[in-house]
């Protein structure tokens, strides 16, 4: 993964709030705060992780994937991703 685009960047960025966030949620716990408070924060981190994870996928697909489908080989990168797409989408 070419870690100077602007999609790893981004990602970067995404994986460090989130990173934040938990720290945030795991204080609201040890400080016996409202459980939607702290569920509505943990939702929040999920979806940066979601959004961060989404990114490295499109990173994968424009440079890995693509650079294997041109060399002939890319039926396991799609394998890959079809992998992927099956524990993202929960089957």
């Amino acid at each position: 993964m070419d870690h100077t685009s602007c999609r790893s960047v981004e990602a970067l960025n995404l994986l460090k709030t989130a990173r934040g966030q938990v720290d945030a949620v795991v204080r609201m716990i040890e400080d016996d705060r409202y459980c939607i408070d702290v569920s509505k924060q943990v939702l929040a981190t999920m979806a940066l992780l979601k959004k961060a994870n989404l990114l490295v996928l499109r990173q994968h697909i424009d440079t890995c994937v693509k650079d294997a489908i041109e060399s002939g080989n890319g039926q396991e990168k799609m394998d890959e991703i079809a992998l992927i797409l099956e524990r993202y989408l929960g089957n």
